[in-house]
């Protein structure tokens, strides 16, 4: 499929067939956060898959929703502060805006593959550091749940028209 198919099948998944995931279609969507652009090409993110069901308890607490419960493999996306880019007129620490590229195509790579995600960021940021021992400079972007999406009837994205968002050759807002 051409990449606005692509884009437009991709959709938030919270209900998943009680299937695992199979390490080659994990390592897939890996390799496709692993080859996205970053500031100054640092490459600050650091991702942890968890598919032990112990573990994936503990991650699942961090965020109280029940459909969470089906998912049977999740992502832990972080940053590394220490590592990402930061811009000399003002300081501005880039780190979030690479891992939300690294995320981005890791999710269309899942699309690809047949398998859904959904991308969490209200979830219990210090426990999650707290949980994996992580040092003061990584800080968890994200929970990404993954796996064989139940089917379900799909409701069609409201996004807006490229004029209410875009504007051609102006110097002011």
């Amino acid at each position: 499929m051409n990449f606005i198919e692509l884009a437009t099948q991709r959709s938030s998944i919270r209900n998943f067939e009680q299937k695992l995931v199979e390490n080659e279609k994990l390592l897939y969507v890996l390799e496709a956060a692993r080859l996205a652009p970053s500031a100054v090409n640092f490459q600050p993110w650091k991702f942890i898959v968890i598919t032990e069901p112990e573990i994936l308890k503990s991650i699942k607490a961090l965020y109280h929703r029940e459909w969470l419960d089906t998912a049977p493999a999740i992502i832990v996306a972080m940053g590394d502060h220490n590592k990402g880019w930061h811009r000399k007129s003002d300081g501005k620490d880039f780190t979030d805006i690479d891992v939300a590229i690294a995320i981005d195509h890791l999710m269309l790579a899942a699309t690809e593959q047949g398998l859904g995600t959904c991308w969490i960021c209200n979830f219990d940021t210090e426990k999650c550091c707290t949980l994996f021992n992580a040092p003061d400079n990584l800080e968890t972007i994200a929970l990404i749940p993954i796996g064989y999406p139940v089917m379900e009837s799909k409701s069609v994205k409201k996004r807006e028209s490229i004029d209410q968002f875009v504007q051609w050759n102006k110097l002011s807002i």
